[in-house]
């Protein structure tokens, strides 16, 4: 691995910090490049000097070239580089400098070095030659001055402008030099200390024109003070010249100065096409330097351009010296010895890097023969003349070595100025046209608003100054009974004011006595009402719906309930064994609410009738609950409340809300004139005039639009008024309660008044015309009635910022339903267990409980053989349905064996006896019942294995087994016999062996 040694030499600054992090950037970028270096890297060694001691860094180079080096970069003034350039002579090493000018100045051209004749010269003026006394000796001539000054700051080098000097001389203009201190604010102070008021009068004429050679940063320093001490007037024209000049310092210029600025600043030609821009032949540059839209290129400095372009020409020709084999290693040398010997392959190196050029950030860099850089080119920004912040700055021309002078400089005649003019100001407070932004004690009251912005663009064109106060009765002014104006116009009209200023209307009254400029804004007349408040409906869930309808689907759940119960008594459905449900008609209505509410019922109805109505129900139940549910979310999303007044139209047809504008104001006099006016009187004005007229005005009508504000917003009252001042409160109140309607064909407008027969109407209405074609009157506008604004100036009610959503006003109807339902609930809870106590109180001990149940169940059956002896006896359909009775569930189940009274006429709940109860059941039966069962039980073991047929067997109401051993009724109709087994202790009893087998009835 070759090592390729670079070293770089730099003053110890914030820029040469800067320039570090370039070179080193674009090391690391051509180390990432295997197209130029390949398999090569190089190796760099970054000493930083005392520009002003070329001692120090003649020893740092002399120490690096010990290690052994290839080439020396230098980011240095001239100073140091004249010793640097000497000791690369002797070593034969190749030196590329890099001019720097100290804090940013204008740079002067380096004075030559001493040297040994027939020697070579080793360094390379990466930086073209200084071109500035050319290139301003050209715009100079070219606007034609012959009288100017020159100012230039303390680090700029006087020597450098000798020519431009001699050149001025020789043509005859009269060119006056001073130096701009650090301390500018001293010196303005001390030009006003030691000058008298002749001399200062002709110091700011001079003034008039002038070149400032200095850094950017000291020129905005020092047009900031002249502005401001108003050294300079509207008419002035300066010029900026130095190379460094950014695009960031060029807009800081721009706001700071007044009148005209031309700046002449050093450019280097690119392609607008960021690809192009930063591919270069085999290299590609880093996006963040190449890339005229990154912050870090917009900060380039021209002295960072040309470190990383020199280190990107090294690296082309270290690589065509490996091509071309001609490759000789770094020796190390030493600046101590006397007869040491230089490094043989530098006169090979230096003349490959002069053969050669690369593009880069400075276009394009190559060396002439001398060791120069020929390509440089500078272009001529300009201003017009104007106060006006921000304005725009366009390429006037370009100087190049070659071509001179491309394009042409006009100097422009200043129109209209207005300069030292200071004008009085009369304005009426109206948000949003004027406003009081600061309210200090002892200082004036600084003013905001739409007005103001217009004024204040008026001045920054024309130049001007003004004054501005308040007119002492607040009233914009009418004519009183006596013949005079008041308010705002009287001022006007009795020549205290030049300017009147606020949301001042042009009417032909005012017109007649005072002047007014073109409208900058379209009237029109509005009315502002406040928001419907929102009513509360507890039962929004229910608003879907009807009232009828709701009735309607109640009666249907009832309805379907009591025919679901008729269909299953007509036809009673076969119930799965051990099933607990049954088919009352609770248990119906029951299950068709729950199928109705979507959640299902527990009774299952088999038959097919039940079954097609249930069908049709649950289609029914469907259709309802989703028409339900989307009606519901649209009511919810969707206001549908209205007011009454949409516009002036139906505001003038109604009288139940009183409405009125400011006394004596123009919307009043509008009004009244449209009403009464025989040539143009309007239905809508007639009836608006009658309710603000009434008893002669007083009572709808207010003093100031302030209280007529205030009455809409905190009583029932409709404030008529400018449409635009209307649309401005609706749109910063706090709560967004009010919104605004209008009449949106603007019959008149808003001007600036002006004293009758002023000079400054024309030019004050040409320049408001200029500021309504090119958008700037749009944009004031936009800043005081945003488009985005956070209120509804158009709805009705009270809106919300965020949707529709539901609040517990709109749903407290549904919290009321659940909390009557679990009251009721409670109640009825309450009294199901007074009841079950008072019952239980009439039922038998605990200890009684199985041997009473047994007793009872034992009449009962003996009771029903006794009844059913005769063959031709048959049950009744709705007569005794025994299923299993489980023994042990008795003494728990009490109320489930008080049912057993009434075997005809009621269903029984099961009840299944247990092996060890079978003993005593058998017992307690009475030889009468056990006569009635007709043989015995089989002697086969277990179950009812061992029973006889029971079809043959005695007579009994029973025909069947059951699956779990015992008996159930045969729906058919038929007296069969009962197999039965005596209840005696045995060994014939087929139930002992199973203990898991019990016997039903």
């Amino acid at each position: 691995l070759t090592q390729l040694v670079a070293q770089w030499i730099q003053g110890i600054n914030w820029s040469a910090r800067k320039d570090d992090e370039v070179f080193r950037l674009a090391v690391a970028d051509l180390n990432l490049n295997n197209e130029i270096l390949e398999t090569e890297k190089i190796t760099i060694s970054v000493e930083f000097v005392d520009g002003n001691n070329p001692f120090q860094a003649v020893q740092e180079a002399c120490e690096l070239m010990n290690r052994g080096i290839l080439a020396l970069v230098s980011s240095i003034g001239c100073m140091s580089a004249g010793s640097l350039q000497t000791l690369a002579d002797a070593m034969h090493i190749p030196h590329l400098f890099i001019q720097r000018s100290p804090a940013g100045t204008p740079r002067s051209a380096c004075p030559p070095t001493s040297r040994v004749p027939g020697t070579d010269d080793y360094t390379l003026m990466v930086r073209p030659p200084v071109y500035l006394n050319e290139v301003i000796m050209q715009v100079v001539s070219e606007y034609s001055w012959q009288k100017f000054v020159l100012f230039y700051d303390s680090d700029f080098d006087i020597r450098g402008i000798e020519d431009f000097l001699d050149s001025t001389s020789q043509q005859g203009m009269d060119v006056s030099l001073q130096k701009v201190e650090s301390n500018i604010n001293m010196m303005i102070t001390s030009l006003f200390r030691t000058m008298r008021v002749e001399e200062l009068h002709r110091y700011r004429d001079t003034l008039r024109r002038a070149v400032l050679f200095m850094s950017p940063a000291t020129a905005k320093a020092f047009i900031t003070e002249v502005v401001e001490t108003n050294l300079v007037a509207f008419d002035c024209h300066w010029i900026l010249i130095n190379e460094e000049i950014s695009d960031y310092d060029l807009q800081e210029l721009v706001m700071k100065s007044i009148g005209r600025l031309t700046l002449v600043r050093q450019m280097f030609p690119m392609p607008q096409n960021t690809t192009q821009r930063c591919v270069k032949h085999n290299h590609r540059i880093n996006t963040s330097l190449c890339d005229p839209k990154n912050p870090k290129a917009q900060q380039l400095e021209i002295t960072n351009r040309y470190i990383y372009d020199t280190v990107l020409l090294l690296a082309n020709t270290f690589h065509r010296k490996l091509e071309d084999r001609k490759w000789h290693s770094m020796a190390s040398l030493s600046c101590i010895r006397k007869n040491s010997k230089p490094w043989q392959g530098g006169k090979s190196m230096l003349d490959t890097v002069k053969k050669f050029g690369v593009s880069g950030l400075t276009s394009f860099l190559e060396f002439t023969d001398n060791g120069t850089n020929p390509n440089i080119f500078f272009e001529i920004l300009g201003t017009n003349y104007g106060e006006d912040r921000g304005r725009g700055v366009s390429r006037l021309a370009t100087w190049d070595p070659v071509h001179g002078l491309n394009g042409t400089l006009t100097d422009r005649k200043l129109e209209n100025n207005m300069r030292g003019v200071v004008l009085r100001v009369v304005t009426v407070l109206e948000e949003p046209f004027v406003m009081v932004s600061e309210n200090v004690l002892g200082k004036p009251k600084k003013y905001q608003g739409f007005s103001i912005d217009v004024l204040d663009a008026l001045a920054n064109y024309l130049g001007f100054k003004y004054e501005i106060y308040v007119a002492p009765d607040h009233k914009y002014g009418s004519l009183q009974p006596d013949g005079q104006w008041n308010g705002l116009m009287g001022e006007l009209v009795f020549k205290r004011a030049d300017v009147g200023l606020s949301a001042l209307t042009i009417t032909p009254e005012r017109e007649s006595v005072v002047d007014f400029t073109t409208r900058y804004m379209d009237y029109s007349v509005g009315v502002l009402l406040r928001k419907a408040e929102r009513t509360v409906d507890m039962f929004a869930c229910l608003a879907p719906f009807d009232l009828s309808l709701w009735a309607c689907i109640a009666g249907t759940v009832l309805l379907v309930g009591i025919l679901v119960y008729l269909l299953n008594w007509l036809n009673p459905p076969r119930l799965p064994m051990g099933s607990v449900s049954s088919t009352t008609l609770y248990n119906s209505m029951w299950f068709v609410y729950g199928s109705f509410v979507q959640q299902g019922g527990e009774v299952p109805y088999t038959t097919l009738a039940t079954r097609m109505m249930m069908g049709v129900w649950w289609m029914f139940a469907l259709i309802v609950i989703s028409s339900y549910t989307a009606n519901l979310a649209a009511f919810l999303t969707i206001t549908r409340i209205e007011n009454s007044i949409q516009s002036l139209q139906d505001l003038s047809k109604q009288t139940e809300l009183p409405y009125g504008t400011v006394l004596d104001s123009a919307v009043y006099d509008q009004v009244r004139s449209k009403a009464m006016n025989p040539f143009e009187r309007d239905p809508m004005y007639s009836q608006m005039w009658r309710m603000i007229n009434r008893t002669g005005g007083g009572d709808n009508n207010v003093e100031e639009s302030k209280e007529g504000i205030r009455k809409v917003k905190y009583g029932r009252f409709g404030f008529v008024w400018d449409a635009a001042v209307l649309e401005y409160v609706a749109n910063n109140d706090e709560d967004c309660s009010f919104y605004t309607v209008s009449n949106n064909a603007p019959d008149r407008g808003y001007g600036i008044a002006m004293q009758h027969g002023s000079p400054y109407r024309d030019i004050f209405s040409q320049r408001i015309l200029e500021l309504q074609q090119n958008g700037d009157m749009d944009i004031l506008k936009l800043k005081w009635w945003p488009k985005d604004s956070p209120c509804d100036l158009y709805s009705s009610v009270q809106t919300r910022q965020r949707g529709n959503a539901l609040d517990i006003h709109s749903f407290a109807g549904v919290f009321c339903v659940l909390a009557a339902g679990v009251v009721l609930s409670c109640l009825i809870a309450m009294v199901e267990s007074w009841w079950s106590r008072r019952k239980g109180s009439r039922v038998p001990s605990k200890e009684d409980d199985k041997e009473i149940d047994l007793e009872h169940l034992h009449r009962r059956v003996n009771s029903l053989c006794t009844e059913d002896e005769s063959p031709h006896k048959q049950f009744s359909t709705s007569s005794v349905d025994l299923t299993p009775l489980d023994m042990d569930a008795l003494p728990a189940a009490r109320q489930a064996l008080e049912q057993i009274s009434d075997f005809r006429n009621t269903h029984i709940t099961t009840t299944t006896f247990i092996p060890e109860q079978i003993q005593t059941l058998s017992r307690s039966l009475s030889a009468k019942a056990a006569a009635g069962f007709s043989a015995g039980f089989g002697s086969g073991g277990g179950g009812g294995g061992g029973l006889q047929d029971h079809r043959t067997g005695g007579v009994g109401p029973f025909r069947q087994r059951a699956p779990n051993g015992g008996f159930f009724r045969s729906p058919i109709k038929t007296m069969s016999s009962i197999p039965y087994q005596p209840t005696g202790p045995g060994p014939n009893f087929g139930y002992g062996n199973d203990p898991d087998r019990g016997t039903s009835i």
